[in-house]
């Protein structure tokens, strides 16, 4: 559905809002700037700003398609229909990932564009705004990093990996003392591009979600699939965009690293990690 010539134009609009929404305001922001959309959950001028650019900017490059926004289904969260119609396409954007990280002053956030088709991923790209790094994905073309292609390289115990705070603290406790020398280090980065980048650049093997926003992970479970890895619901289902948000996510850049996650996280029996109806 899109070509290469697109494809660069998405990642030139990603860079190009980078330039004009984001790095301006990087340790720039102001109280006003910033605002709590519940507890514990911030949004940002330069998020508010940053999604604007991109949706004008993609209309153009696909007229017709619609972009799911996180900002836009924030205030209409019937927006996320439209990632689950049958032979229709949609973008869907984060136009600021790891803002917690952007309004404390960290240099951990990126932006991430997904193209769906058919409820499917079909093109993922992933900027490390700080660092310039970009990641592009098509399904069946391979992954790319900074013009690299990458395929994940053959798992060796111990996994490391990323998941959230109260996840690994219940490793540590609950995981038998054989099955947590298997895990390595398990963190956060607080930015779910970053550490899909992470893995891609072979510094971890897997990453696990509780939480599954469409904008998070689309892209990014495309770019561990097509470096020769996957992505599961804790089921054990394969990952989709539209899947409900508590389905759970385990994703690696191999099939044996994946392999290994899930057997890990089976062994630690933690109602945490199930399923909810």
């Amino acid at each position: 559905m899109i070509d290469t010539g697109a494809s660069r134009r998405v990642a030139e609009l990603m860079r190009e809002t980078a330039a004009a929404e984001l790095l301006p305001r990087f340790r720039n922001l102001s109280k006003e700037d910033v605002r709590q959309k519940r507890p514990g959950d911030i949004v940002t001028v330069a998020d508010e700003a940053a999604e604007q650019r991109l949706a004008s900017g993609l209309a153009k490059i696909l007229p017709g398609v619609p972009v799911v926004g996180e900002e836009a289904v924030e205030k209409d969260p019937g927006l996320l229909g439209l990632i689950a119609r049958p032979g229709e396409a949609c973008w869907i954007v984060d136009p600021l990932d790891g803002t917690s990280n952007f309004a404390a002053g960290r240099d951990r956030f990126a932006i991430i564009v997904c193209l769906v088709q058919d409820r499917v991923a079909t093109a993922g790209w992933i900027l490390d705004v700080p660092r310039d790094r970009l990641a592009v994905a098509h399904r069946g073309g391979g992954v790319t990093f900074d013009g690299a292609a990458v395929r994940g390289e053959p798992t060796t115990e111990p996994l490391d990996g990323f998941v959230g705070y109260k996840i690994a603290k219940a490793f540590d406790e609950q995981l038998s003392p054989e099955y947590r020398a298997r895990l390595g280090r398990i963190t956060t980065l607080r930015c779910a591009g970053a550490e899909y980048l992470e893995i891609l650049a072979g510094r971890a093997n897997f990453s696990l979600y509780r939480v599954t926003k469409p904008w998070d992970h689309a892209a990014g479970t495309l770019m561990m699939r097509e470096a020769g890895g996957g992505a599961v619901q804790f089921g054990n289902a394969p990952y989709m965009p539209a899947q409900p948000l508590n389905a759970g996510l385990i994703a690696a850049s191999t099939g044996e690293a994946l392999t290994e996650a899930k057997a890990l996280l089976e062994a630690s029996k933690m109602p945490l990690l199930a399923p909810r109806a």
